[in-house]
Formats: structure tokens, C-alpha cells, sequence
């Protein structure tokens, strides 16, 4: 008895302290202190500083790469200029058109080459070029083997040492016979005037990185980190490993500097190469008044916040994570075809007792409606590929029977005749003695076919109207004939009046065809050569057999069809 008052006393506790109740005060615990009108109006202070400051990020990172595509159409489209009028002359004729040519609004292409298959600059826009080795140059390699404009990663010229990227287009591209390569040298200081748009700002810095680190371009007071390698610039040594190591083409972080100050860094990779632009500010230096004031409020709010975040973390885990997590495995499990599986209540809250309870009877109906809806679907398909009258295969269930029969047929190599039947004077018939004794002549044909389909290893089926067929796997035409034959007869002796027909009596027309299935045939043109055979027996008279370009008349007598 004191068992039973201790579990109700128990039931009654655990609902009284349910998770709404739980919930509820650990939201008037959270909510109270972070509800100050100070803190709040500062948090928003900083978060719109520190977005502006991210904003100013992704705008930097877009023109860059805009400005990027948009000096890439450019290049590749005097490549293209210069690949044709070398297509179009000699060497010596090219490189005077391309130094007369060079535009002056394209300040970023230092100098044109034409290099020969051997890597050999033959022609150059400046003249210390020509005789140059450019064999080893990925991009020239690259060139060669695609045939297309290739833009290289960032690199240092040989000439100069200085931080170029260069492009190249095969003149092969226009002229097939031609096998020379047209060069480019790109400028890197329209990059570094870009950047100096925030190199006035107060704690921004930016660089742009080649795939190895290396700086290549900066702002003009920043200049002299051009040439340096990341990891060993003071301020973005931090970030070397994360931004050069980093697979992904873009992203962020946030690291404390040498001085202990938080820098926020976002990375862009420039289109077509493997360098990065790499932004970094001084979050200190944007925030510095917010930040002092902020830091005043959130003292007082520390062991509040340590509270509650260390009490929402374990609420949220038992009382709503791990119940959803079970829900969802059950579910989980549900899906992937496990019909056994079952909510436990007794590990669950009593919040979520009704959802198990609502799962377990879903499961349950779900599992006795996936019943009925097989049994049913095994129905129907058998149902939607029998013709009723008949008792044969329908249309559809014969077309499905002969699209198997053709591919098996395919595989083995083996022959596959297909037998056209068509009822003589059915309409006649029908006149004379009435649509239902039509439906007994049907349906007597049918029972005959079934027959003479088990005898023949075949497959019978109702084509429409008055027309079966008959389908004879691994069967040569010889055989297939002989088959029509022992249709055409069987019915004939059926005896089944027909007062309007020649023969008074029920007749039919057979058209054969046989194929070797290969890929250059369909199954249609096996029935299109059955059906031609069987106008052909209905033009002979019919009561006959005849095979597509052969007829047997029903003495069995073969002559050709007509």
C-alpha cells in the first residue's frame, strides 16, 4: 500500500515539475537579467558596428573579384586578337602589328609574347623578352595541352622577380597548323590600388596571397610587405596556416594578436587562381568606446549568464534533446524498414508520453496499411493485364510480355515469332447473331489459344476487337508456320456457325513474322510485320496462314505474298 502512495506521489511530482514548468522557470531565470535596457542598447551598438565592419568585408572581397573577371575577359580577349593575326602572318609581321596594337587602356598587361612549341620567346612587346625560356611555366604546359586561354596562379617573373600572373592562348586554336603560343604578362598594381581603399582606415589591413603564402600585393603604406611571406608579417603570422592550409575558397576567423587585441579576418579566393585576398581588422580599434562600456555591464552579468548557460545546457539535454534525438532514431529506424521498432515511454518525459504512445499506433496502422496496399497492388496488376472476356492477357499485359520476351531474346541470340490473329467476318458475325453469342465465340478462341499457347510453350493474348496473338519464343519461322496451321485449324474445327462466312462457319487469318531481335530492331516492328502478313491472309481469302513475304494457304500450300 505505501508502495503505491509513494508511485503516485511520484506521478504527481513529475508532472507538476514537467518540462513546460521547467522550461518556464529557467526562461524567467535567463530572460530577467538579460532584459537590462543597458546591455541590451549596447550589444545592439556593437553588433551594428561589427556589421558594418563585415559589410565593408564581403564589398572589398566582390569588387576584387569582380574586377578580377573583368581584367580576365580583358586579357583573354586581346590574347585571342593576338592569336589571330599571328594565325594570319609570320612572326616578324605579328609582333610589329602587336607593339603598333598594344591599347594604353589595358594598363595592366606589361608586355605581349609569341613563344614558340619549344617554350622560346620569338616575338615580345619589350624587347629583353625575346629569347626567353618560358618551357618550364605550368601555365605554358597547360596551354599546350588544352588547346584553350589558360590564366596562371600568381609568380615572379623571370625577367624582373617581380609578382606577376601571366596568360596564355595557342594560336592552334585558330589555325590548326600553327603551333606557336601567345603570352601575356599581368600587372599586379591595379590590385594594390584596389586595396588601398582601406588603407587609410584605422586597425584594417590587406594583403593578397599567392598559393604559398607569399605577399603580392598591398596598399601603399603598406607596401612593404610585398614579397614577404605571410607567417612573417606580425599581424597575420596567425593566420598563415588557417588561410594557405584551408581548402575552402573563403572564410573567416578570429584570433588575439601579439598585444592581446582581437583581430577578425575574412579571406576571398580570387577567381581562376589559387590566391587569396586576406582582410583584417582591429575589432578593438572599431569598438573601442562600446567595448569599455560593455565590459562594465556583462561583469555584472557574468556568474548570472555561467548559471543559466551551465543550467540550459543540462536542461535542454534531458528534457527536450535527448527525448527528440530518441524520437527521431525511432523514426529514423522506422524508415530505413525496422517495423519492430517501438517508443519506450517509460525513459521518456511525460510531456513527450503522448507522442510516443501517437508513434507506436501510427507505426502500427502504418505497418497494416503497407499490408493491405501490397495485396491490393498485387491485384490490380493482375487485374489490369488480363482481358475478362477472354481470360488472356490484355494489350498491355502482352506488350509488357513481349518487350521481356525481345530482350531475352536479344541476350541469347535467339529467334522470337510473334502469330497475328484476326476472327473473319466478326462484325458479320455479330450482326447475325448478336453481341453476346460474339462474346461466347471470343471467349471459346480464347480458351482454344490458351491451349494451343500451353501445348507451344508460347504466350496468348487478346489484341483488341477480334484480333489475338500469339507470341513463340526460340521458334524459326518453319515452326512458327506449323504453329498458325494448328490455330488455323483448331478453330475451324471448332464448327462454330457463321452463316455469312464462305466456309459457314467460324474462321481465322493468321499473320506470322519472325525476328532475330538485334540493337537496329524494336518489338513494333516485329507486330507491324505480323499485322502486314495478316493483310496479307485477308487479301488471300482468308482462313489462312501467311508469313511476312510468304503465304500458306489453308491446303497448306506455301506461295508469296503479293
Amino acid at each position: 500500500m505505501s508502495r503505491i502512495s509513494f508511485n503516485r506521489k511520484r506521478a504527481k511530482l513529475k508532472q507538476l515539475l514537467g518540462i513546460r514548468a521547467r522550461l518556464a522557470l529557467l526562461a524567467l531565470i535567463l530572460v530577467a537579467p538579460l532584459m537590462l535596457d543597458r546591455a541590451r542598447s549596447l550589444e545592439d551598438t556593437r553588433g551594428r558596428q561589427i556589421a558594418l565592419a563585415s559589410q565593408e568585408f564581403a564589398d572589398l572581397a566582390q569588387h576584387s573579384a569582380d574586377t578580377q573577371r573583368e581584367v580576365i575577359s580583358s586579357v583573354e580577349t586581346m590574347l585571342k586578337s593576338a592569336a589571330y593575326i599571328r594565325a594570319s602572318g609570320g612572326v616578324g609581321r605579328s609582333c610589329e602589328i602587336l607593339r603598333a596594337s598594344l591599347p594604353l587602356n589595358l594598363p595592366w598587361i606589361l608586355s605581349i609574347m609569341i613563344v614558340s612549341k619549344n617554350g622560346l620567346v620569338q616575338c615580345s612587346t619589350l624587347n629583353k623578352l625575346v629569347g626567353l625560356d618560358l618551357s618550364d611555366r605550368e601555365y605554358f604546359k597547360q596551354a599546350r595541352e588544352t588547346g584553350g586561354f589558360v590564366f596562371s596562379d600568381f609568380l615572379f617573373a623571370k625577367s624582373s622577380e617581380r609578382p606577376i600572373v601571366m596568360a596564355a592562348y595557342p594560336v592552334s586554336a585558330i589555325n590548326r597548323e600553327e603551333d606557336a603560343i601567345v603570352v601575356a604578362g599581368i600587372n599586379l598594381d591595379w590590385m594594390s590600388k584596389i586595396m588601398s581603399n582601406l588603407g587609410s582606415r584605422p586597425g584594417v589591413s590587406a594583403v593578397l596571397v599567392d598559393g604559398a603564402g607569399v605577399v603580392l600585393a598591398a596598399p601603399a603604406d603598406q607596401a612593404s610587405m610585398i614579397g614577404r611571406p605571410l607567417d612573417t608579417l606580425p599581424l597575420l603570422s596567425a593566420v598563415a596556416e588557417k588561410v594557405i592550409g584551408s581548402d575552402q575558397p573563403d572564410g573567416s576567423l578570429s584570433f588575439a594578436d601579439g598585444g592581446g587585441s582581437k583581430r577578425i579576418v575574412h579571406f576571398v579566393r580570387i577567381p581562376g587562381t589559387q590566391s587569396r585576398l586576406v582582410v583584417s581588422i582591429d575589432e578593438s580599434s572599431v569598438t573601442a568606446a562600446i567595448n569599455r562600456e560593455i565590459r562594465s555591464a556583462y561583469l555584472q552579468l557574468l556568474f548570472v549568464c555561467l548559471f543559466v548557460l551551465l543550467g540550459a545546457l543540462v536542461a535542454a539535454e534531458k528534457l527536450i534533446i535527448r527525448p527528440i534525438n530518441m524520437m527521431v532514431a525511432m523514426a529514423k529506424r522506422f524508415g530505413e524498414g525496422d517495423r519492430s521498432v517501438r517508443a519506450a515511454r517509460n525513459r521518456l518525459p511525460a510531456e513527450f508520453v503522448p507522442l510516443a504512445r501517437a508513434f507506436n499506433a501510427m507505426t502500427a496502422r502504418l505497418i497494416e496499411r503497407e499490408r493491405e496496399l501490397v495485396a491490393t497492388n498485387a491485384r490490380l496488376t493482375v487485374i489490369a493485364s488480363i482481358d475478362m472476356l477472354s481470360g488472356l492477357a490484355n494489350r498491355r499485359g502482352f506488350q509488357s510480355r513481349l518487350d521481356f520476351e525481345w530482350m531475352k531474346a536479344q541476350q541469347h541470340g535467339s529467334e522470337l515469332s510473334l502469330l497475328m490473329i484476326d476472327v473473319d467476318h466478326f462484325k458479320l458475325f455479330n450482326d447475325s447473331y448478336g453481341h453476346p453469342e460474339g462474346d461466347v465465340c471470343l471467349a471459346r478462341l480464347g480458351e482454344t489459344l490458351a491451349g494451343i499457347a500451353a501445348e507451344t510453350m508460347g504466350f496468348a493474348g487478346r489484341y483488341g476487337g477480334e484480333e489475338f496473338c500469339l507470341l513463340v519464343p526460340n521458334t524459326d519461322s518453319k515452326r512458327a508456320l506449323e504453329i498458325g496451321e494448328i490455330v488455323r485449324a483448331a478453330v475451324l474445327n471448332l464448327a462454330m456457325p457463321h452463316c455469312t462466312s464462305h466456309y459457314q462457319t467460324v474462321t481465322v487469318s493468321v499473320g506470322v513474322a519472325c525476328a532475330k531481335p538485334n540493337d537496329k530492331q524494336q518489338p513494333g516492328d516485329l507486330i507491324e510485320a505480323a499485322d502486314a502478313a495478316l493483310y496479307a491472309a485477308k487479301h488471300r481469302g482468308r482462313n489462312a496462314v501467311v508469313e511476312h513475304g510468304v503465304v500458306r494457304l489453308t491446303d497448306g500450300a506455301i506461295a508469296l505474298a503479293s
